[in-house]
């Protein structure tokens, strides 16, 4: 098998020899738990027809090399060549100096326009969040934008490099680059910081008035944990509200790995719940039963 071949594997396939299968379709996508990192909601996506790979939690995608060089952690290219031979059970024909291997990516977004929170569509996707849409003005934007010269709509959250976190109820994205973002008090630098994996959590905290002590970096994706560190240098105490599942434990204990007793991991707070959005919504809906008892 040569590199031409190896191209035209579908990524779908060499998923399920590595025994990954996909968790839905949406026409010609097939939506997966990535392959290679640990997550809860599917963020990964293979485009059947253009044959290539997102992964919206990270904000990286490409064509099979690159898959297989996430496997294997390597941008060595025959390693990645020598990956997928063995996946595929194939031998592979070594290739020479002149190989040219032409990089596949998904479209970028274009015309992208930045506004205030206006669709009636995204604010009552935030509701059902558990989320005012006025408390998400303060914090959030919609951006509207053009991809495959279709037009979209998001809810954004804008991070430290410029780029956005997108939300809507079919969709979860960004728009590069992917980095953390960071909400300082308005006096000053503060002694505390709370930490949180997405936005939505931010937004939580802040509804359930426990984000009004100190500042708070939310990591848009643990991937980004290592980023965070010169920004939580600076404070004396840190507290972890990151998602109840084996990721935000790894996360937790690299913190105290860097930072000792210094971390608190709150996530005993909401205990049973996936994150502390979830837990948000359950006692709204807690609350809204008990008014209807009363009634």
């Amino acid at each position: 098998m040569d590199i031409a071949e190896m191209r035209q594997i579908p990524i779908a396939d060499f998923l399920r020899r590595l025994g990954h299968e996909p968790t839905r379709r949406s026409g010609n996508e097939l939506w997966y738990s990535a392959p290679y990192r640990s997550e809860r909601t599917p963020s990964f996506r293979v485009n059947v027809e253009k044959n290539v790979w997102y992964d919206f939690g990270l904000g990286i995608g490409g064509d099979i090399f690159n898959l297989a060089g996430e496997f294997i952690h390597s941008r060595d290219f025959l390693a990645q060549a020598r990956f997928i031979s063995e996946s595929a059970g194939v031998p592979m024909v070594q290739p020479d100096a002149s190989t040219f291997r032409k990089k596949t990516s998904e479209p970028s977004f274009e015309d992208v326009e930045v506004l205030p929170l206006r669709y009636q569509a995204l604010k009552k996707y935030l509701v059902e969040r558990g989320i005012s849409p006025d408390t998400a003005s303060f914090y959030c934007c919609q951006l509207n934008y053009y991809v495959h010269k279709k037009k979209y709509f998001a809810v954004g959250f804008s991070n430290v490099s410029g780029g956005y976190e997108l939300r809507n109820r079919l969709f979860k994205g960004c728009i590069p680059p992917k980095d953390v973002s960071l909400i300082k008090r308005k006096d000053g630098q503060a002694e505390s910081c709370s930490l949180y994996e997405g936005f939505m959590d931010f937004l939580s905290a802040v509804t359930l008035g426990m984000a009004e002590d100190g500042d708070s970096l939310v990591l848009n994706s643990v991937a980004n944990v290592d980023r965070s560190f010169r920004y939580l240098d600076g404070y004396e105490r840190i507290r972890c509200y990151l998602d109840n599942d084996e990721a935000g434990h790894r996360t937790v204990e690299k913190l105290r790995m860097r930072y000792g007793e210094k971390v608190s991991d709150c996530r005993g707070l909401y205990k049973g719940c996936k994150d502390l959005n979830e837990y948000l919504q359950q006692r709204i809906n807690k609350q809204n039963n008990n008014k209807l008892k009363i009634r």
